[in-house]
């Protein structure tokens, strides 16, 4: 069973396109605490990549990555 991840915040990404999603991550990260948990919800298959780029460049970290039928839910917890 995977551990259950109780997000700080959680936006909704569905339908918009590289670099959005990875854009509007970068611009509500700042919106929760050190150590607090965004949870952030997909269609884009490029976010796949993007998000995780994004957190390995900033010093954030991608908790965990869940693919459903075209949708991409990242958890990505803020360190800095």
């Amino acid at each position: 069973m995977t551990e259950e991840i109780k997000p700080d915040l959680e936006i909704d990404l569905k339908g918009l396109l590289c670099p959005l999603p990875m854009v509007r991550v970068s611009q509500n990260i700042s919106k929760i605490p050190v150590g607090g948990v965004l949870k952030a919800v997909a269609t884009d298959p490029g976010s796949l990549a993007d998000i995780p780029s994004w957190a390995r460049t900033t010093g954030n970290e991608v908790l965990r990555v869940d693919k459903g039928d075209k949708l991409y839910t990242f958890y990505v917890k803020r360190v800095k």
